[in-house]
């Protein structure tokens, strides 16, 4: 391990990535396209230029602590990161014509610079190692995606809901702030590794600790959508253009959940019994809010964002797991179980999202489920790519989330929750039924008036393909994933 008060090196993506971000805005300002072609193609360069170096680093095994402990390098924020890189890099493939048919690319390549903005945020909460680097990384992340739904400035719903996003969001930032600041008065220290330590020798009073902790498990429930802090996600997913959508939904999910892993795993563990209860609280409404009201929604895209609470409902299931005393593998599991869990649901959000994408044309948006009507007629692969996805969401073998379901569950009964691991499953019943009706649509159902030949270039076709593919792999194959995980949760928080 490296320690020194200012080693560049280690962070050499988020400099490279702030550098290449720049250098993307002065070439789009100049550039005189309209389409922005050459903008997109350099931004999945600096993409690909972020993800080699971060990639030789964990090869190499670059690990370490810099800025005055601010900011931390480890296997799990190598992994989370190159997710992240991924993510983003098939976000914006898939978002590419969508954002040109409806001339959000006119007047300037914003969408791909305020994504490199919302990234490098996200890489700076997932590498945060004291409470200045949580909060600089959330609000760098949070102005980027506030800017980001609001790019189609004559669209209404875009508007109302950039508006929706940025006072709840501003306000669950207040709350998170607030809860940091009790930590730190409580502690005296910003650290969040010499917070643990403070909290392990117990000399320090509990019931600021405690009231901190409230606030900050609410801040971070925000950021992941969970119950009660759940209602800006409909709102924003259905009103934000589907790029924008996807941007919002994916990516920034892995920062948020290596956020509650730095905050509440790494330095406030030795709180876990008052934040376990909480938890509890938000899985159970969270898997029933989401999954009941997603029944009665005819909107795909309000449909996916109830999916995406239950799940989240599912997550916070996988984390409370891992406080088992004097067992330190089964809380390694527990958390590498929740981590797997939420790479799985990113790469099927990426699937769902990228359909509608694929599936919308100019002048028309592909938002109600009723739209998916004959897809099979229209279109088998993406039909085809439809179903492993619905199928994933919904649990059913030999598909990745049925994997992903059963590690969560598993890491349940082994923490003594077996009434939480019944709930659960029941509520996921709940849930295969508006998946399968997704499915019943698209293969037995006639269509609906008269059905455009679907729209696309070979390299988006190609990559939903392979995204599809990699829901069969990952469920059939998915040790080396699980393994990873797992290692990553094992070697960063010493479980």
């Amino acid at each position: 391990m490296m320690q020194n008060h200012f080693q560049f090196a280690l962070a050499l993506p988020e400099i490279l990535l702030l550098i290449l971000t720049v250098v993307v805005l002065i070439f789009d300002a100049f550039s005189k396209s309209k389409n922005r072609h050459s903008t997109f193609i350099l931004s999945l360069l600096s993409l690909l230029i972020v993800a080699v170096a971060n990639a030789v680093q964990w090869s190499d095994g670059v690990a370490g602590t810099t800025f005055n402990g601010m900011f931390v390098v480890d296997s799990l924020s190598h992994f989370l990161k190159i997710a992240s890189y991924i993510t983003v890099a098939i976000t914006l493939i898939y978002g590419r014509q969508y954002a040109e048919e409806r001339e959000m690319l006119s007047h300037g390549g914003e969408m791909y610079t305020l994504s490199l903005f919302a990234l490098l945020g996200q890489m700076v909460m997932i590498s945060a190692g004291s409470m200045l680097t949580v909060y600089l990384g959330v609000e760098l992340m949070s102005f980027a995606l506030y800017a980001l739904i609001a790019l189609r400035r004559e669209n209404v719903k875009a508007t109302e809901a950039a508006m929706k996003y940025f006072v709840l969001g501003s306000l669950a930032s207040g709350i998170l702030l607030y809860g940091l600041s009790m930590i730190y008065g409580a502690t005296g220290q910003l650290d969040l590794a010499r917070i643990a330590h403070i909290i392990a020798t117990g000399q320090v009073h509990t019931l600021p600790l405690v009231f901190g902790v409230v606030f900050i498990v609410a801040g971070l429930a925000f950021k992941l959508g969970a119950v009660p802090f759940h209602m800006w996600v409909p709102d924003v997913y259905h009103g934000a253009p589907t790029a924008v959508t996807l941007l919002v939904a994916a990516a920034p999910k892995l920062a948020a959940f290596a956020l509650i892993l730095r905050l509440l795993i790494e330095g406030l563990h030795g709180l876990a019994l008052d934040w376990q209860p909480m938890l509890l609280i938000m899985a159970v409404l969270s898997l029933a809010i989401g999954n009941i009201t997603a029944i009665a929604q005819t909107d795909f895209k309000r449909m996916l964002a109830y999916s995406t609470i239950s799940h989240m409902g599912f997550v916070f299931l996988g984390l409370l797991s891992g406080v088992v005393e004097n067992n330190p593998q089964a809380t390694g599991q527990a958390y590498g179980s929740a981590l797997f869990y939420m790479v799985i649901y990113v790469l099927t959000t990426l699937v769902t999202f990228g359909l509608i994408l694929l599936l919308s044309r100019k002048g028309f948006e592909c938002e109600n489920i009723s739209d998916l009507k004959g897809l099979n007629r229209r279109n088998p692969v993406l039909a085809g790519v439809l179903l492993l996805s619905m199928f994933s969401l919904a649990g059913i073998p030999p598909l990745a989330g049925f994997y992903a379901k059963l590690a969560v569950l598993q890491a349940l009964v082994g923490a003594g929750h077996v009434a939480m691991a019944v709930v659960a499953v029941l509520f996921s019943l709940v849930g295969a039924f508006y998946y399968l009706r997704v499915v019943k649509m698209a293969y037995f159902d006639e269509p609906e008036g008269e059905t455009a030949p679907v729209a696309g270039g070979v390299l988006p076709h190609g990559l939903m393909s392979l995204n599809g593919l990699a829901l069969i792999v990952l469920g059939v194959l998915p040790g080396g994933l699980m393994a990873l995980c797992v290692h990553a949760i094992q070697t960063s928080l010493g479980f």
